[in-house]
């Protein structure tokens, strides 16, 4: 069995990805290879050295291969998981700040509001061509994607390849955290089902092993928790519609028109958020010194892994496990969401087996809260088709959509600005 990692540089995602690659005991004794691709011969150069250290200290026989043309390492492959970005921060930033200067009052910039649509159009640059590559060289495999926007980069690959794809979030162990800490219960001891698009959803049924429902005493609960002032947003949610959502101000305000008046407008990663000190201190190398051996090889922020599904859906399918798993990304042609259009993606339960992923049917989500969903998912079809016939136009009406555009005429300036300003990243509109 071959799992590529394509992105493997990152120092969050790949290291974790490769944390639990290496920790899995049950893929030891199977020949699995795990193919560590990045652009970065520096970044990947470490990532390998961790990887191979990781692998030393975890005992596995897990053989470890790394290259920066993914062409090589994507014959054989069964799994190709993705998760890619360049210049992350410096665009980020500017998808952020310069929507904001033309008065469109957004959170984030990241997954919805209008700096999302530059940010996706980014990541289908890196990401189809990369699908592209899958469906000439492993056909069969199963692509696994991480990169964001979730939503708007799946529903691009889905709708512009012809590979087998799926997208995955830990996003929603951040609600099932919650939900434990609530009801004092352990989450072996619950079944949680949610539904809707990544990082906008809702959850639908809690239920214990005997079957008794706690949704509307835990809906009760956040309604009436005065007591959190980050999470205002996440109890207005569940006391004017009475939905349990992402508990995040950040997420969720990037999908409503008055999310900045919760998550207010300042961008988390920008000076304003850090003290300004006399003596500013060298950031700390730390991941670069374990690479080399300097640091303790069971270094918390190496050996602990992650939350993320990739590893253990990757054995349901290899052992047949039939597994339960709480959020899946993909394609709504099934229906699972029987209020929501069947070309648009969704994020369901899915239940795991050696023949794939079977997305479960859960029904309708709240009409009023799916009505918030409508614009995004219009939004999500003007830039899939905006992008495959290099439209200008479209990529105008999908901005014009969003609930955060409040002027025309400044959404045109804003338009031709970040198309300018981006233009290395985005030849195709240049």
């Amino acid at each position: 069995m071959k799992i590529v990692l394509i992105g493997a540089g990152s120092r969050s995602f790949g290291m974790r990805q490769i944390a639990d690659v290496m920790r899995c005991a049950e893929l030891r004794g199977h020949g699995v290879t795990f193919a560590l691709v990045d652009e970065n011969p520096e970044a990947l150069d470490v990532m390998t050295r961790v990887a191979k250290r990781l692998r030393q200290y975890r005992k596995t026989d897990v053989q470890i291969e790394s290259c920066t043309d993914r062409r090589k390492a994507l014959p054989g492959a069964r799994y190709v998981i993705i998760s890619v970005a360049r210049k992350r921060y410096e665009l980020w930033e500017q998808d952020f700040r310069v929507p904001l200067a033309y008065g469109f009052e957004h959170v984030l910039g990241e997954n919805g509001g209008p700096g999302a649509l530059f940010h996706a159009l980014r990541s289908f640059e890196l990401v189809l061509p990369i699908c592209r590559d899958v469906e000439r060289l492993c056909p069969r495999a199963l692509v696994m994607n991480f990169t964001n926007p979730e939503s708007r980069v799946l529903h691009a690959v889905c709708h512009l390849t012809k590979v087998r794809a799926a997208g995955f979030c830990h996003g929603v162990f951040g609600i099932m955290n919650w939900i434990s800490e609530r009801l004092r219960k352990s989450l072996v001891d619950l079944r949680i089902v949610s539904g809707g698009m990544n990082h906008f959803y809702c959850v639908l049924s809690v239920t214990d092993k005997r079957g008794r429902e706690y949704l509307p005493k835990l809906v009760k609960m956040a309604a009436q928790d005065v007591s959190d002032k980050h999470n205002v947003l996440f109890r207005k949610f569940a006391e004017i519609y009475g939905v349990l959502t992402y508990p995040s101000e950040d997420h969720i305000g990037e999908y409503v028109s008055f999310g900045a008046e919760f998550a207010g407008i300042a961008w988390p990663y920008g000076r304003e958020r850090r003290k300004v000190t006399l003596k500013e201190k060298a950031p700390d190398d730390w991941l670069r010194d374990y690479a080399a051996g300097k640091a303790p090889v069971d270094h918390p922020l190496v050996v602990n892994g992650s939350q993320e599904l990739t590893v253990p859906i990757i054995c349901d399918m290899e052992f047949d496990r039939g597994a339960f798993r709480e959020a899946v990304n993909v394609l709504n042609t099934g229906g699972y969401i029987e209020n929501l259009p069947r070309d648009i993606v969704v994020e369901v339960p899915a239940t795991v087996d050696a023949k794939g992923l079977h997305p479960m049917k859960i029904g309708a989500i709240p009409e009023a809260f799916a009505a918030f969903m409508s614009p995004q998912y219009a939004i999500h079809g003007l830039l899939t088709e905006a992008y495959r016939t290099h439209s200008k136009k479209l990529l105008l009406q999908a901005l014009l959509l969003d609930p955060c555009v409040n002027s025309l005429t400044a959404a045109e300036k804003m338009l031709d600005e970040m198309l300018e300003l981006q233009s290395d990243f985005l030849p195709e509109f240049s």
